[in-house]
């Protein structure tokens, strides 16, 4: 007789491409990361207990973990160090993302002849290029070293195999997309691949004590590519970022488990390599001579480090109709909104004209403290009177007009001290209690339109008059209003 019951088969799982996220029946619209049409079906879900087995390393009192094996060391690059809180750490394994193009090859190839230079034994693993392109990038860039050996491999068993042969203090993989498992279905770079393909790298950098450094790809809007898990895995994800046409990069941290994440290390590429630029402020400012109308120099913060950036302003009478607003380095959605505060209160009248504003250097302004100093180069770009010399403003703007205090004042202001500026223009109470810089004029005010006020006043006599036009103005009485507060 035959059984009534009948055994149930286990669920198909699905599987979001994106993420990596699990499900049981098929969705539309991934639940993790919301992206549409990336759930699929990638077989069969069953549920597997690992049994017990000997302890062969017992707990132990966190006092009595030995915390040696966590050291930095450094890596010789000065600014990727300061990203990194140090070094690298012995078994830390570091994700560094990018654009395709932007340099990370470059850097984690400096990197490696700097580590081998200095003693250790280093494996650079390439699935993108040949053993004899990357080594025609070393001979470019200088990068040539006894102890760096190279391997072009897409297979994770032959990887694995010759870092077993190896034994190396520094191991590269340029890129974790490109390597693929054997024993896992699907071409390199699918979630499954990038999975697996991760886990076992990062099972044998901790297992050996290897310092590992992992390439990975972004995707068009610039996140990581693959399963989020990834990011996850890893103790450190570094973002590089930079313009194709600008030599600067910049590298942040993420996530750093062992050090800052507020930390950014600045970077120059030319054709010869990269190398870091402890004191970047210098190519975001122009060259001019003589102070120009429509140009006002700002302070930001890219994590900890001040970065001094100076905003251009162009006004052209419009042809009727919409006026035209264009804007690079800057947010255009805030730049309009700046101009409808100047408009409305501060009396400068700038519907009818066509704006066009943008930064030196290909530097990004995406924090309010900027606003101030944009909204100055438009009130300057439309009187035709240039700002005073070794003058900069600090501050957000609201759409009452007021202008508010924004973080890090005195740090900005020493900074911009440091290169020479000589008079800044911040939101009243910035100072608190600390003092301004020695030689520099602090001007406090409450109001975008004491703000524009404030830039008619004279400067000493070493500085000068800027233009006719400047003399004038200041002549017919523009001073300061009652609440620009001079500070020193």
């Amino acid at each position: 007789m035959a059984s009534s019951t009948r055994k149930k088969a286990p669920a198909a799982t699905f599987r979001c491409t994106e993420c990596g996220w699990q499900a049981i029946k098929w969705a539309g619209r991934c639940g993790e990361c919301q992206a549409w049409g990336t759930v699929t079906e990638v077989g069969q879900q069953s549920v597997r207990t690992a049994p017990a087995v000997t302890i062969e390393r017992p707990a132990l009192p966190i006092g009595e973990v030995d915390a040696s094996r966590a050291q930095h060391r450094p890596t010789g690059v000065g600014e990727f160090d300061r990203v990194l809180g140090g070094g690298l750490v012995t078994g830390g394994v570091v994700l560094v993302a990018g654009e395709p193009g932007i340099g990370k090859s470059t850097l984690l190839l400096d990197v490696a002849a700097r580590a081998a230079r200095d003693g250790q034994t280093v494996l650079y693993v390439s699935g993108e290029e040949s053993a004899a392109q990357v080594r025609l990038r070393g001979e470019r860039i200088e990068a040539l070293a006894r102890d760096l050996y190279l391997a072009s491999e897409t297979d994770l068993g032959t990887v694995l195999a010759q870092i077993d042969k190896l034994q190396p203090d520094l191991l590269i993989i340029d890129s974790v997309q490109t390597i693929a498992s054997a024993e896992v279905d699907g071409a390199p770079g699918n979630v499954s691949q990038v999975r697996e393909v991760a886990a076992a790298i990062i099972q044998v950098a901790k297992r050996q004590g290897i310092g590992t450094l992992l390439v990975g790809h972004v995707t068009k809007d610039g996140s990581i590519a693959g399963p989020r898990v990834l990011e996850h895995l890893v103790d450190v994800v570094l973002q590089f970022e930079g313009e194709r046409h600008s030599r600067l990069r910049l590298v942040r941290a993420v996530k750093n488990r062992y050090g800052p994440t507020d930390e950014v290390g600045c970077f120059d590429l030319t054709d010869m390599g990269i190398t870091g630029l402890p004191d970047p402020s210098g190519l975001f400012l122009s060259r001019m001579d003589e102070p120009v109308p429509g140009t006002c120099v700002t302070v930001t913060l890219e994590g900890r480090r001040p970065l001094v950036t100076e905003v251009q302003a162009l006004l052209v009478p419009g042809n009727g109709g919409s006026a035209r607003r264009t804007t690079n380095g800057v947010d255009n959605a805030r730049t309009a909104m700046i101009l409808a505060v100047l408009d409305r209160r501060a009396g400068v009248r700038l519907r009818d004209d066509d704006c066009y504003v943008s930064t030196v250097g290909g530097a990004k302004l995406s924090e309010p403290a900027a606003d101030l100093a944009i909204a100055l180069a438009l009130a300057s770009a439309k009187d035709g009177c240039p700002m005073p010399l070794g003058t900069l403003a600090v501050g957000e703007v609201g759409l009452a007009g007021d202008v508010r205090g924004v973080g890090g004042v005195p740090r900005r202001l020493a900074e911009a001290a440091r290169i020479g500026f000589k008079r800044a223009i911040v939101p009243a109470g910035s100072m608190g209690t600390e003092t301004a810089p020695a030689g520099m004029r602090v001007i406090e005010v409450r109001d975008v339109h004491a703000a524009t006020r404030a830039i008619a006043i004279p400067v000493s006599a070493d500085r000068g008059e800027h233009t006719s036009e400047a003399r004038a103005r200041r002549e017919r009485g523009a001073q300061p209003r009652e609440e620009a507060r001079q500070t020193t």
